[in-house]
């Protein structure tokens, strides 16, 4: 039989809480609740992943940081660059928690941290401050990923943290939930210990609005052999034993995007 997720929990009430509050209380729950927008997203980085690592043109060593890490799912690709210097940030100090213990078990561990020797964590909440991560000195970074957190973030904010980030030349990775979904649903889990529906705030942006504003940020859309920039997925019915079966109300609904900036001279 197969067990019940928290998505799928009867809950009581619905409580909206602080981004960083709600990820602190999901952290536990996160990689297991059955989120099917995380197998989406993990299915599509399989081919934009690679992608993204071809478009960095600055020479090594490289330094990456992965805006938004979670738990650390895409911090583990990171890591798997050579000659590379890995910074993984989080607002929730619950997600970075469960980071760290699954990045202990990575390659190159430091015998004196325990972590990964190329490997450095830090807490930092985009919400909180229009300065760069005190880890991360304005323009010394040749790449960014930042996978499904722009959901919880003002594009204007969001993306002037990537650009003081980047240097020029630099190159950035955005995957994010797509605003037909958004504009349906929104992320979020059932709390086992109270009963409540936990949602952080969310905002639907369009693919338009992204584009548009990365570029008031000096952030240009790159585009593939084929000439596409942005990927946007639908859910169908093929896809539901690989996702989960919490995608089988999502056929025919477009649930994500992706794609890759590079950072110009402004």
């Amino acid at each position: 039989m197969t067990q019940p997720t928290t998505a799928n929990l009867p809950f009581n009430s619905v409580s909206y809480l602080p981004t960083n509050e709600a990820y602190d209380r999901w952290a536990k729950v996160y990689d297991s609740d059955g989120n099917f927008l995380q197998a989406l997203d993990d299915l599509e980085l399989k081919t934009l992943f690679p992608r993204f690592l071809s478009s960095i043109k600055l020479p090594k060593p490289w330094r990456v940081v992965d805006l938004g890490c979670g738990t650390g799912r895409n911090t583990m690709l990171l890591l798997g660059i050579p000659e590379s210097e890995v910074i993984a940030l989080d607002a929730s100090k619950g997600m970075l928690e469960v980071a760290k213990t699954r990045l202990v078990g990575s390659n190159s561990v430091s015998e004196v941290s325990g972590r990964p020797s190329n490997l450095l964590l830090g807490i930092f909440d985009m919400l909180a401050t229009s300065a760069p991560p005190e880890s991360v000195a304005p323009h010394t970074t040749d790449a960014v990923i930042s996978t499904l957190v722009l959901e919880h973030i003002p594009l204007s904010t969001f993306f002037a943290h990537v650009s003081q980030i980047l240097r020029p030349g630099g190159v950035f990775l955005l995957t994010n939930m797509h605003s037909q979904m958004g504009g349906i649903s929104q992320a979020g889990f059932v709390d086992q210990a109270t009963g409540e529906k936990i949602r952080p705030t969310s905002y639907a942006h369009t693919v338009e609005d992204v584009i548009l504003e990365a570029r008031k940020f000096s952030l240009e859309l790159e585009t593939d052999e084929e000439g596409v920039g942005i990927l946007e997925r639908a859910v169908s019915e093929d896809m539901i034993e690989e996702l989960g079966h919490r995608s089988g109300k999502w056929v025919g609904i477009t649930c994500w995007f992706g794609g890759i900036f590079r950072k110009v001279d402004s």
